[in-house]
């Protein structure tokens, strides 16, 4: 059956309508809801806010910075060292003070800058009252508001269809249902469903929380969230931490009362939280979320707003760029060119194109033409509307005459000889120039119908050629140079014709496209998702993509362990941009576009979204150095715990002294290195080379700090527990001094400065006398102080060598050299930098690295 136009006023209710839609509400007049009716309403709390919020409150924000697992076991412990009356060995729980307070305080400030560029961004609905047409924010659609949708636009409530034309709605987001439904009057429609064709006026019939999308606990950009792999890796540490805790605590409380240099249980107390805090990693948590949080905010100032903010990590791991032409590589203001007359019946073809655009203003294409065509007059008979998977629209006349326009291919899939063959060959001639083109023709026999899907008759005649033009964005070469150089592969999917496609994709230079005949077809892709993933790796430039094929497109190259992410304006995007690791809408593109996309660029500028790549680059690296810090911490903490279980000996250190080392080579360290620069490219494997440098290095630490405890009590007895504690706090600041060094390489002034100021303060902390005695509850002698520089030395020689020959993909923090891309034969190849070993699908090789540095060794 063919779309409808329909035009129906509101009818009595209790007629057929309502047996087909259930909808017990009146229907709204024509003219809309009155002011005293949207007033009426508001006071009943019938409007569309919902209880959903994207962002945590206040209260939450403040609950989950303090009331934590590990903030509680040092609350007690705390309690603990306050009762042994050492009040020093009690300033830990500052430590987790100020933790919680920055926590708490950057996160107010990243929801207040998100949560004002999400208002400024919000969607909002056009609502029809008292005959006027209005845009309104989505909260302040009342009960049995008309809604005017058209193509873009996603649908803010529950309604039912009171006027349409060619109404067409794809609910894949709520229902899964991959195919869009032609809606006619009294039908209902979903919130959070998406207009992909025509153009219509719904009825709001529950809104708010009674909505379908609400009752879904979700609208359309929260169906998925970003992956993150700092979170899953956090997460999965911190449980493994909590059950290492849960084992060890109890067997260093009882070896530390069991412990012969322990001589009050005041020193079997000071002990056992000693252990214990230095097992917590107290700041790991908050930082990860304060580099996520701090990444959102400096993309905000960048004109790019984070929807989620796993989503500034994601951007880090992309390593495929789907890009959409129009918009993307171009700008987004298509303009008219010039006609082309292709039959002694082109005089008509203006007045053609004006009652074409007229029946169907639901895209740029068509308000670009009707500004040069004007409607003549009279409404058409019968409208099949413009969609992304027709690519053409129609409209059948009073004088029995049926007109379509669209693509070339699309209009005319198999020419004829003679006319249709010509204007197909012209219009490819003038695709291949880039140009964009679109066919008019007519035929006075109406279109079929098959399955209720709309068909062009077979005998149309082409009249005209009708040209738009586009401008290049300048600065679109400069940033697909920037992915080629970073090593990510670009493919261009695009609705438009594919010779079109290639000549844009050539002139600003993506890898493996020279030219117009360098495009496929999409048409001609296959199904099978295997094959459609080798055709993906394989060629870069893409034409005539319905909105399904995108979606497939995507899918085939997760399937070969991509991360994929997709820009696009229109709403033929919006699924493919849902289904990515990372979607990107332009702030200018359509609303469904915007609202299930991770990131939206506010001014639209595709130069930004290296910005936000880089953005999340260093967040992902800084927060994995930061990361190897405090799992160092809590190795060697291990460590020394089985060690004094093992002994039945005092525990190393007290707490204050944990503290001084926590804080000097840790604490203040990691906050620093997670904001700091960086450049390094994404690299898989975030956990396993966390653990990886950590272990051993960890492990190293331990065994020199119990060294020097041990080796103190043995050649200088008479320094007793206080003298060894002072050597072993000597050998950890030393070897974790010299490891915050391996993190921070390659050195930067700022990081020199960094280490420099730890260093002086580790320094003023043991030679100052008053600090060290009564601060630090250090008994610095001579003896102990070489004892503790000697074996200090000796454990930061190994952690160097540790680090050079354990085999890792790549240390954390240090850089790894970006790869490049070279064409061979319409194919990107990946070479490898100067230190790097890469598998043939451009992926480092672990392998291959670790038999690089056993040579250096």
């Amino acid at each position: 059956m063919a779309a409808v136009v329909s035009d129906v006023p509101g009818r009595p209710s209790g007629g057929p309508q309502r047996e087909r839609t259930g909808c017990t509400r009146p229907d709204t007049p024509p003219a809309g809801l009155s002011a005293p009716d949207v007033a009426a309403r508001v006071a009943a709390g019938q409007t569309n806010a919902t209880t959903a919020r994207n962002s945590r409150t206040v209260v939450e924000i403040v609950r989950t910075n303090v009331l934590t697992f590990f903030n509680g076991l040092l609350a007690v412990l705390f309690v603990l060292v306050a009762m042994t009356g050492r009040w020093q060995n009690g300033l830990f729980g500052g430590v987790v003070l100020a933790n919680a307070a920055i926590g708490i305080v950057q996160e107010l400030r990243a929801k207040r800058t998100l949560d004002r560029l999400a208002v400024l961004n919000a969607p909002r609905a056009r609502v029809l009252r008292d005959s006027a047409e209005s845009d309104v924010p989505v909260a302040d659609v009342v009960l049995d508001d008309l809604l005017c949708v058209t193509a873009g636009d996603q649908l803010a409530a529950d309604g039912v269809v009171r006027r349409c034309t060619g109404l067409t709605i794809d609910e894949s987001l709520l229902t899964g249902e991959s195919e869009p439904v032609v809606k006619q009057v009294g039908d209902p429609a979903m919130s959070g469903s998406i207009v992909v064709a025509g153009h219509g006026v719904v009825q709001a019939t529950a809104v708010g929380d009674d909505s379908y999308a609400a009752r879904l606990a979700t609208d359309a950009r929260r169906f998925t969230t970003a992956h993150s792999e700092l979170v899953t890796a956090t997460g999965r540490l911190l449980r493994w931490i909590s059950l290492v805790l849960l084992v060890v605590g109890p067997a260093v409380l009882w070896s530390q009362f069991r412990a012969t240099d322990n001589v009050s249980w005041q020193d079997a107390v000071t002990g056992t939280v000693a252990a214990l805090v230095g097992m917590i990693p107290e700041g790991l948590v908050l930082l990860t979320t304060l580099a996520f949080g701090v990444g959102a905010v400096t993309l905000a100032r960048r004109q790019t707003l984070v929807q989620e903010l796993p989503a500034v990590e994601g951007l880090a791991r992309v390593d495929v760029v789907c890009l959409d032409k129009t918009g993307t590589l171009t700008h987004g203001d298509v303009r008219f060119d010039e006609l082309i007359a292709l039959d002694p019946a082109a005089e008509e073809a203006p007045a053609a194109v004006g009652v074409l655009v007229a029946a169907d203003p639901a895209n740029a294409t068509a308000a670009a033409l009707a500004a040069a065509f004007p409607a003549p007059g009279p409404r058409p008979l019968d409208v099949v509307p413009f969609s992304s998977a027709r690519k053409w629209s129609a409209v059948r006349t009073a004088d029995a005459v049926t007109w379509a326009l669209g693509a070339p291919e699309m209009v005319l899939p198999a020419p004829g000889p003679g006319a249709q063959q010509a204007a197909r060959a012209r219009a490819d001639d003038l695709a291949a120039q880039g140009r964009r083109v679109l066919l008019l023709a007519r035929s006075p026999a109406p279109w079929p119908a098959d399955a209720g899907e709309a068909r062009l008759p077979p005998d149309l005649v082409p009249v005209a050629l009708v040209v738009l033009v586009e401008h290049l964005r300048e600065d679109a070469a400069e940033v697909l140079r920037y992915f080629t150089d970073q090593g990510v592969a670009l493919k261009v999917v695009s609705g438009d014709n594919p010779r079109t496609v290639g000549a844009v994709a050539a002139a600003v230079g993506v890898p493996g496209v020279t030219g117009a005949a360098d495009a496929v077809d999409a048409r001609t892709l296959p199904e099978d998702v295997a094959a459609l993933a080798q055709v993906m790796e394989d060629r870069s430039a893409f034409g005539r993509v319905t909105p399904h094929q995108k979606r497939a497109m995507v899918a085939a190259l997760q399937e070969r362990g991509h991360v994929v992410a997709m820009t696009g304006d229109g709403v033929n995007d919006a699924l493919a941009l849902k289904d990515a690791d990372i979607g990107v809408a332009m702030g200018n593109g359509s609303p469904a576009t915007r609202a299930v996309a991770q990131l939206v660029l506010l001014d639209g500028r595709f130069a930004h979204l290296p910005e936000a790549v880089a953005e999340g680059r260093r967040v992902i690296a800084n927060i994995e150095r930061a990361a190897s810090l405090f799992l160092v911490k809590n190795v060697y903490s291990l460590v020394l715990a089985l060690i004094a279980v093992a002994t039945l000996g005092a525990y190393p250190f007290a707490p204050v002294q944990l503290t001084l080392i926590s804080t000097l080579t840790i604490g203040v360290p990691g906050f620093v290195l997670a904001l700091a620069p960086n450049r390094r490219r994404y690299v898989p494997g975030f956990l396993r080379r966390v653990l990886t440098f950590s272990l051993p290095t960890g492990a190293v630490i331990g065994c020199t700090a119990y060294a020097g405890f041990a080796v103190t009590r043995w050649l200088v007895p008479d320094t007793g527990t206080a003298g060894a504690r002072t050597a072993a706090t000597v050998v950890v600041l030393v070897v974790a001094l010299w490891t915050l060094g391996i993190l921070a390489r390659p050195l930067t002034t700022a990081k020199a400065g960094l280490l420099t100021a730890m260093t002086a303060v580790a320094v003023l902390s043991v030679a100052v006398p008053d600090v060290a005695r009564s601060l630090v509850l250090l008994e610095v002698t001579a003896p102990s102080l070489g004892i503790g520089l000697a074996v200090g030395v000796t454990g930061a020689l190994l952690v160097e060598v540790v680090h050079r020959c354990v085999p890792s993909s790549t240390a954390p923090g240090e850089a790894v050299p970006a790869r490049r891309q070279r064409v061979r034969g319409g194919t990107a190849v990946t070479t490898s930098g100067a230190h790097e070993v890469v598998t043939a699908d451009g992926r480092p090789d672990p392998a291959g690295t670790a038999a690089r540095r056993a040579g250096e060794c």
